[in-house]
């Protein structure tokens, strides 16, 4: 088993009102909104964050170039604060499990080395893993010298060479953004078709187009990134190449809930499918973050979170009443 990068808690014993399945922002913004409405809440974090690889955080006030595990080593202090626990684990199953004795939901989720914990409510806030062209060369650089989100990496590569990665249709207007960058830019169509008037817009805006495939990366004699080599043998020069990847929502151990998965177009990626607050078609389990909005960046994703876990908040509210009801008629005993 791997070692925990930070000190994990003890998983609880018994039901806990909620479980949060990931511990990034959206997770940890749930978890904290939970916990302070004084809601039992565990945080199953594998440690893995899809951050990891980038020096900073950017485009989130106060928060602006503070390095992700600082971010997260906070939220995870936050949380406890307040009673949540975070626990250091990889969720083997999550399945719903037989309800309370006044008919409220239970999940029962289970963990990679046979711990498990019960919840009345789950939040699913996996994240999602980046799917980069099979170029040599390429994933080395990701996070430094490959880069994504004009967004969250584009001031720190601004005025220098870019490349641009074709990857389908999006790629154009992450073209476009990144010419907002820097005078030189490269786009590389990698064999996808680039119609008369997109190249006429390239022209306009001086963006240098190249329709022989990228063979591999090349790098300095210090490992950072130097530019590509063509098939044709020529090296294009570039200090940072953009690409447009496949993202798709993590779904490790989450089969047994079902959830309905939603393909994105062009072939960008694949989510869980959520409506208002993070809602699903399965009763009680609700998603957050890059799980469901792939193109959320960390202010977004917790501010995701958050909304998530005021709506789970309000809806065990209601339940905790009608269970109270009951058991003044004379009903059910409550919670």
């Amino acid at each position: 088993m791997t070692t925990s990068p930070y000190a994990s808690d003890a998983l609880p014993d018994g039901a806990v009102d909620v479980v949060v399945i990931g511990g990034g922002a959206a997770g940890l913004n749930g978890a904290l909104m939970l916990a302070r409405s004084r809601r039992s809440v565990a945080v199953i974090d594998s440690g893995s964050p899809r951050n990891a690889p980038a020096e900073a955080v950017h485009g989130f006030i106060v928060l602006d170039g503070t390095p992700p595990p600082e971010v997260l080593r906070r939220g995870r202090g936050q949380v406890r604060r307040y009673g949540g626990r975070v626990v250091f684990g990889e969720v083997a199953s999550a399945e719903p499990a037989a309800p309370s004795k006044d008919g409220d939901l239970r999940f029962t989720i289970a963990l990679a080395g046979g711990r498990s914990v019960t919840a009345r409510r789950v939040l699913v806030a996996t994240g999602l893993k980046d799917v980069l062209p099979e170029i040599p060369g390429l994933a080395e650089h990701w996070g430094h010298g490959v880069v994504h989100c004009p967004y969250c990496h584009g001031w720190e590569v601004r005025d220098e060479p870019i490349g641009v990665l074709a990857t389908g249709p999006a790629s154009i207007g992450h073209a476009l953004l990144f010419r907002q960058l820097t005078e030189d830019l490269t786009y590389f169509t990698q064999g996808i078709h680039l119609d008369e008037a997109t190249r006429a817009r390239f022209a306009a805006r001086n963006i240098r187009t190249v329709d022989t495939p990228v063979q591999e990366v090349v790098n300095n004699e210090d490992g950072t990134l130097a530019g590509v080599r063509l098939t044709d043998g020529q090296v294009v020069a570039r200090r940072a190449l953009a690409v447009a990847t496949r993202m798709e929502a993590r779904t490790e151990g989450l089969d047994g809930l079902k959830l309905p998965m939603e393909d994105l177009p062009d072939n960008m990626g694949r989510r869980f499918a959520s409506g208002m607050a993070g809602t699903t078609e399965v009763p009680g389990v609700w998603v957050a973050g890059n799980a469901t909005d792939l193109t959320a960046q960390v202010g977004a994703s917790a501010a995701a979170g958050a909304l998530a876990g005021a709506h789970i908040n309000s809806l065990l509210a209601t339940a905790d009443t009608d269970a109270a009801l009951a058991a003044a008629r004379g009903g059910t005993p409550a919670l």
